[in-house]
């Protein structure tokens, strides 16, 4: 166990800009989309609320999807998010596609959140508080990684196969890499399951009290 958390610590330690550099990326994106928020015009906010205020109807009076079929929708858009980590880490060329899809990921949180918190204030923070960040507090680390690894290994095969020693192995690397990708998507059905049977039941169930009335009037 001691082996294993140092061994960890240590490729923390070694890799700590890369790190550093994709949480940056992620909050950037996280701002990014905040400002798109504010950079909407009225018309383009009423009508996104238009479509946002029926979903919340459809789950007030009970013609939501089921809990399974929302589980299954969301571990399976991670599971492809993280292959694409995946794939593009073994490609090489594929860095700058890394950073782009966990950039976007920072600006679909900024943008969800900003958004409700800028029609709805208070009430708007109460709501993404239950159903954007519980899953987020373990989809964001688990995204974070993902693509730093991918950004690791990436540089590891360009590192093997362009630098000078062309005598050591990729067998060894990419079965770690492999195995670190199954420990996320494990993580990442953690996430899922924490939406669907957590924040969603949650959020269902503020949408029930006199909350919906208060906020269907603004």
């Amino acid at each position: 166990m001691y082996i294993q958390k140092s061994s960890v610590w240590s490729h923390v330690k070694e890799h700590i800009m890369i790190y550093l550099f994709m949480v940056i990326l992620l909050v950037t994106g996280i701002i990014f989309g905040a400002i798109i928020v504010n950079s909407m015009t009225f018309i383009q906010k009423q009508d996104l609320f238009f479509h946002v205020d029926r979903y919340f109807m459809q789950l007030n009076t009970e013609e939501a999807v089921h809990s399974m079929d929302i589980l299954k929708r969301s571990f399976f858009f991670h599971v492809k998010y993280l292959c694409l980590f995946f794939l593009l880490g073994i490609t090489i060329i594929g860095i700058p596609a890394v950073w782009m899809l966990l950039f976007i990921k920072g600006i679909v949180i900024g943008f969800s959140v900003g958004f409700m918190v800028n029609q709805l204030g208070t009430k708007g923070l109460l709501l993404a508080t239950l159903s954007i960040a519980p899953q987020n507090m373990v989809i964001i680390p688990v995204y974070i990684i993902a693509s730093s690894l991918s950004m690791i290994f990436s540089l590891t095969l360009c590192y093997k196969l362009f630098g000078k020693s062309v005598t050591l192995s990729l067998g060894k690397p990419f079965l770690r890499y492999s195995y670190l990708f199954i420990i996320l998507l494990i993580c990442a059905l953690g996430s899922s399951l924490i939406e669907t049977f957590v924040a969603n039941e949650a959020f269902k169930a503020l949408l029930k009290t006199s909350f919906y009335v208060i906020m269907s009037i603004i």
